[in-house]
């Protein structure tokens, strides 16, 4: 069962003549009568009682042309779609990104690429380091800003900015007044930090063995805004990352520089091997790889 053979055949249903089905479908009268046939004979029943001159949908008909009318409509829709995703000016991006750059670099690379391309939507997807590699890789996602950098041979990776880490502490903390400290200071400090899924706690944990300081987590948070909430309320310590801290601040913290180096994260640009594969996800991703956020961060 041929697309076409289903237009032909709801032509036929509309106006119960071979020859006006023929001739709006701009086909000959034997082409649809063979089309007709073959329908017919594939699914084992009759279409259509013939009646003098005319055709009428019997019962089978009906229901044929109930399926049909979703069936044509539902291939018509996918075509537009397609055509718009291949369009680069008009398509749409599946962006995923790591939960604390949706507070500042994912709004503000948006705004500006927006600028330039308005017709182009995006799917926004904020996920743990872990889960952003796993939503490229199954292609839920067309591009990503992540870090730090996947060992991952089938993940390309362009390098953006590198974000310097702070340690976040209750106001009136012991360290609050200090310009910068040290990791070794957390060794007798409860800490609030991120499920082990993201990268930002990866980065916390190699600090810490750096220091030779073994990490007391009590409690664990997805989403930085509850980070924050929880040392304001004396809960704990974090190391959160700076630029994302300040675009989202909280009364009753106060960040305080780590001495230490190594203490930042890289954020990059990822996409599968061979680039995007989407029109507009090649272009939203060149874009990004064509700004100085480096400079910016």
């Amino acid at each position: 069962m041929e697309i076409r053979e289903l237009h032909w055949f709801l032509a036929l249903a509309e106006s119960e003549n071979v020859t006006s089905a023929a001739e709006k479908m701009n086909i000959s009268q034997p082409t649809l009568s063979r089309a007709l046939a073959r329908l017919e004979r594939g699914l084992g029943v009759r279409l259509f009682d013939r009646r003098q001159n005319r055709l009428r949908l019997n019962r089978y008909g009906e229901v044929l042309r109930a399926h049909a009318v979703r069936a044509v409509t539902e291939i018509a829709a996918a075509e537009r779609r397609i055509a718009s995703l291949a369009d680069p000016e008009v398509g749409v991006v599946a962006l995923g990104f790591l939960h604390s750059l949706g507070v500042w670099l994912v709004p503000r690379l948006l705004r500006e690429y927006r600028a330039t391309s308005p017709a182009t939507t995006f799917e926004l997807r904020g996920r743990a380091a872990d889960t952003v590699l796993d939503d490229l890789r199954d292609h839920r996602i067309d591009v990503a800003l992540t870090g730090p950098r996947p060992a991952d041979g089938d993940l390309e990776w362009t390098p953006l900015f590198e974000e310097r880490l702070v340690l976040l502490v209750p106001a009136g903390h012991r360290l609050a007044a200090r310009r910068s400290v040290p990791v070794t200071e957390l060794a007798t400090e409860d800490l609030v930090s991120f499920p082990s899924a993201f990268g930002i706690r990866q980065t916390t944990e190699r600090l810490c063995t750096r220091a030779g300081v073994t990490p007391r987590v009590v409690f664990e948070a997805t989403e930085l805004s509850t980070v924050q909430a929880l040392v304001g309320e004396g809960m704990g310590v974090a190391i959160v990352p700076e630029r994302s801290r300040a675009a989202d601040t909280r009364e009753g913290t106060t960040a305080v520089s780590l001495a230490d180096d190594g203490a930042y994260r890289s954020i990059g640009l990822l996409c599968r091997a061979g680039g995007a594969t989407a029109p507009a996800a090649r272009r939203f991703a060149a874009h990004v790889a064509g700004t100085d956020y480096a400079q910016r961060a």
